[in-house]
Parts: C-alpha cells; sequence; structure tokens
C-alpha cells in the first residue's frame, strides 16, 4: 500500500546519520539488568524507485558497521576487493554531497536526493552487477529497519501492521513522525502519549520496526565527520564529548533502538513539535526521564527514583541499564489519521507525497467508511486540505479562502469549504467563518460524523514537555446539513 511504500523511501534517504544519534560510552560505563517483577556489471541500468532507493551516504554509514559488512559480504557472495570498491563509492558520493552542501539547501532537497540514488545506482551496478545490486538496496533497508541486531531477539511474526493507522494489540512503543507524536502501549491500551522532536529533513528518522533493549544513563557523545559538526563551537569531530557536559546534545538519558537512531533527552521545550534533531526521536530531560520509567515498567523491570538518583549523583559516570526484555518501537510515516472519529491531516512534512486520495481511501475503507459514503462538501473540505497540506500544494486547485495570504501561525484549524458550500452556508448564516490553512500550520482536524468513536485512539496523558498539562483544542469541520 502506498502509505507503507512512500514512507519506506525514507529509512534511506540521506542517512549520514552516524550523527548526533551514533553515540557511544566512556570506559567508566557500568552494566546493570533491571529487576524483573563477483559478477560482470548489467548493459542495463538499475532502476531505483523512491520508495526503494539507497543512497550511498546511507552505505557509507552502514559500512562503519562491520556486523552490516559481514552479512552483506555473506548474503551476497561478495569479495573482499568488490565489498572495499563499495565502501569507497560510498565515502566519495558522500563528499560529493558534501561538496554541494546539500545540507545548506532543503528547498533543493528532492532534486539532489534522486541524483544521488541514480548515482548510487549506477556505481554499484558498476561492481557488483545488476542483481546483487537490488539485493543490496533490499538488504540495507531491511537492516536500516530491524536494526544491527536483528535476530539476537525474535519480534512477533505480524510486528508490522498491514492496515493504516493499526492499533497495537501488543506492548510496544509506536512513533508517528509527521504527528510529532509517541505513545506507549501495554498489552494493546494506550498508556501514555508524548510530544517529541524529530529528525530535520535531511537527517529523517528512518521507518519500520525497531527495538528499546537498553536505557542509558549519563551517555557520552562522539561528534561525527559532518558539516553542521563543524559549525558548533567548542566541539571537535571525533572528539568524545563528556556524560553530562553542556555540549553533549544527548541529555541525561539515551535509548538505542537500532543503528543509528535513539531516544534522547536534552531538548528543549520549544523543540517539540519540530525539526530537533540528526535522526532520533527528542524529548525534554523531564521527558526522558519519565518515558525511561514507563519503557521499564512495561518491559516487566523496574526503574526507581532512588535507582535514578543514585545514577545522577555522578553525571560522569554511565550507567546501561537492560531492559527485562525487548520492547518493539515501530516509527511510522501516517499524514492521514482517523482518530477517534477525527480526521488528522498532518503536514507531509519529509516530502513522501503521503497526502493523497489513494491513502485517504485506503485509511477511511479501513474503518468501513468510503469516500462517496461522504457528502460533496466534505468531500471537498478534505481533499482541499490534503492539498494544502503537501509539501509542494497546487495553487490552482486551491480555494479561493485558501488562496490569498495564510494566517502565520501553528494552531490546528479546518479546511475552507468550497465555494458552494459558502455560498449555502452564507444563505443559511448557519456557518462561520473558517481560518484558512497557514503555510506553517501543522495539523487540519475535520470531524465525521460517519466515523465517531472509530480509528486510532486520542492522545492519553499527553506530555508536552512544557511541565504542564495538554489543552486539546480541534476545530470542528462545517457540520453535515440534516436531510
Amino acid at each position: 500500500m502506498k502509505i507503507r511504500n512512500t514512507a519506506i523511501g525514507l529509512i534511506l534517504v540521506l542517512a549520514t546519520l552516524a550523527v548526533a544519534c551514533a553515540t557511544e560510552s566512556g570506559n567508566n560505563t557500568n552494566v546493570t539488568t533491571a529487576g524483573s517483577p563477483s559478477p560482470t556489471a548489467s548493459t542495463s541500468p538499475v532502476t531505483v524507485s523512491k520508495a526503494a532507493a539507497v543512497p550511498l551516504p546511507v552505505l557509507d554509514a552502514l559500512f562503519s558497521d562491520e556486523a552490516f559488512k559481514t552479512k552483506l559480504k555473506s548474503k551476497l557472495e561478495l569479495t573482499d576487493d568488490q565489498l572495499g570498491a563499495l565502501q569507497k563509492i560510498a565515502g566519495d558520493e558522500v563528499a560529493r554531497l558534501r561538496q554541494s552542501n546539500i545540507e545548506e539547501q532543503s528547498g533543493e532537497q528532492s532534486s539532489q536526493a534522486e541524483q544521488s540514488r541514480a548515482h548510487a545506482a549506477e556505481a554499484i551496478q558498476g561492481v557488483i552487477g545488476q542483481q546483487k545490486t537490488e539485493d543490496l538496496f533490499a538488504f540495507a533497508r531491511d537492516y536500516q529497519i530491524t536494526g544491527p541486531e536483528s535476530g539476537t531477539t525474535e519480534l512477533p511474526a505480524n510486528a508490522l501492521p498491514a492496515a493504516p493507522n493499526s492499533v497495537p494489540k501488543d506492548t510496544r512503543v509506536v512513533v508517528n513522525i509527521p504527528a510529532f507524536r509517541m505513545d506507549v502501549f501495554k498489552d494493546g491500551s494506550l498508556v501514555k502519549s508524548y510530544k517529541i522532536g524529530i529528525g530535520y529533513p535531511e537527517f529523517p528518522l528512518p521507518i519500520g520496526l525497531r527495538k528499546a533493549e537498553t536505557i542509558i544513563f549519563n551517555p557520552t557523545w562522539t561528534p561525527p565527520d559532518e558539516p553542521w559538526v563543524a559549525k558548533m563551537k567548542n566541539v571537535s569531530v571525533g572528539e568524545k564529548v563528556a556524560a553530562g557536559s553542556k555540549l553533549n546534545p544527548l541529555g541525561p538519558i539515551k535509548i538505542p533502538i537500532g543503528l543509528p537512531s535513539l531516544i534522547h533527552g536534552g531538548k528543549s521545550p520549544a523543540k517539540l513539535g519540530t525539526f530537533a534533531s540528526h535522526g532520533c526521536v527528542g524529548l525534554t530531560s523531564p521527558q526522558v526521564q519519565d518515558f525511561s520509567r514507563l519503557l521499564a515498567q512495561i518491559a516487566g523491570s523496574e526503574i526507581t527514583d532512588a535507582s535514578i538518583k543514585s545514577y545522577f549523583a555522578d553525571k560522569t559516570k554511565t550507567k546501561v541499564v537492560k531492559l527485562g526484555q525487548s520492547i518493539p518501537v515501530e516509527l511510522r510515516y501516517e499524514t492521514i489519521v482517523l482518530e477517534d472519529g477525527k480526521l488528522h491531516i498532518y503536514r507531509d512534512v519529509y516530502d513522501q507525497d503521503s497526502n493523497t486520495e489513494e491513502n485517504l481511501r485506503a485509511v477511511l475503507e479501513a474503518n468501513g467508511v468510503k469516500l462517496e459514503d461522504l457528502d460533496e462538501a466534505e468531500r471537498t473540505q478534505i481533499l482541499e486540505a490534503l492539498n494544502a497540506m503537501s509539501r509542494h500544494p497546487s495553487k490552482g486547485t486551491l480555494p479561493i479562502s485558501t488562496a490569498t495570504k495564510p494566517a502565520a501561525d501553528n494552531s490546528t484549524a479546518t479546511a475552507s469549504p468550497s465555494p458552494d458550500a459558502t455560498k449555502v452556508a452564507n444563505k443559511k448564516a448557519t456557518t462561520p467563518v473558517k481560518k484558512p490553512i497557514g503555510k506553517n500550520q501543522k495539523e487540519v482536524v475535520i470531524e465525521l460524523a460517519e466515523l465517531r468513536g472509530k480509528g486510532y485512539p486520542a492522545a492519553l496523558n499527553l506530555d508536552t514537555g512544557s511541565g504542564k498539562p495538554a489543552t486539546v483544542a480541534i476545530a470542528k469541520a462545517t457540520p453535515r446539513t440534516a436531510q
């Protein structure tokens, strides 16, 4: 399905993600287990789709992982010379991207990424041939989804949901990237929600199933050899930043979820609900402490306040706590979410072309409703919202009310009704004037009577990182007129 397919491409776009999230522990680390209650190159070029593409910068990051190289060599039956050639090509590609300063040109990111994908396919194919190139792409994608330790701890066979907006029936953490939200489920019941920061478009969060096995208190950080690091003050590439240092971006706790991503603290409340990291889930320090306690609890372990206090007594000493069992961490990219009878349309933050009618139909039909079951005004309203919340909206199809200068805010609002619906509403004087969808608006919410009570659960005990209870302000869509 397109929701899944378009999202998978993100796993491997510009994963020069041996970044802020690629860290190591110091020599003073203690580990604690929490108490439990050679082929010929093909003459025809490889066609790499957006969904399956693997730019060489991804391989450059993966080639730093010996486990990846060992498994790749065995699976594809590569020689040492071929493996070395691929690693060199990956390094050269990264250097080329750096010269073009792609990190600075977010507006040209799509075309640059496409060129990188084409160059990657051509270069790899020249070394190992067409079939092994396709196999390499598939292996790298799967490796990124499952993480470097896949196979050491079995996850359920049905761990990845087939339907959109799937509600877990097990114990797991679910992150919906464009919603800037992380949910914790225990035995199929939502326990708590967190507002989060996500990776920049140049350093996106991967999509797929990961797992959390350890919680690391007072982590160290080794700055990677990346252009953004060179811009930081008092930080040098390759020189370890000590645990507890103000220069350490990881905060007091990190939770590895598979190379190269983490869930970690250290973010300010203002960074939540925005781009805030280089491929990680970002939380404030109080949030990550709260999440760590909850994660340990759902893993059948316990981390007490006294334990945390003892770990932080010496902030220069790293402490690794092993969970009682692995917890699946599902990273989703869903911009169309039916949540408790309300259709949430999120901005397509990673430009995955996910706000489509096809994906809308999939979400509605998963809940027993077809798009044709909605009245014309509702359909128009929803489709206009999908267009407005895409990364490249078509101005020609926008209603008059949204073609004017948008409001410069991030508040939740609703799509403006179609011209015909507006005329009827004005004539009856029953419909209030609606705000246009702002360029910086992150979410549109449309309440549909046909879907009341259906869909993914609404946020529960939402921790916004502000230290205050969340206030939910939802503007309803134009009510359906009784016939």
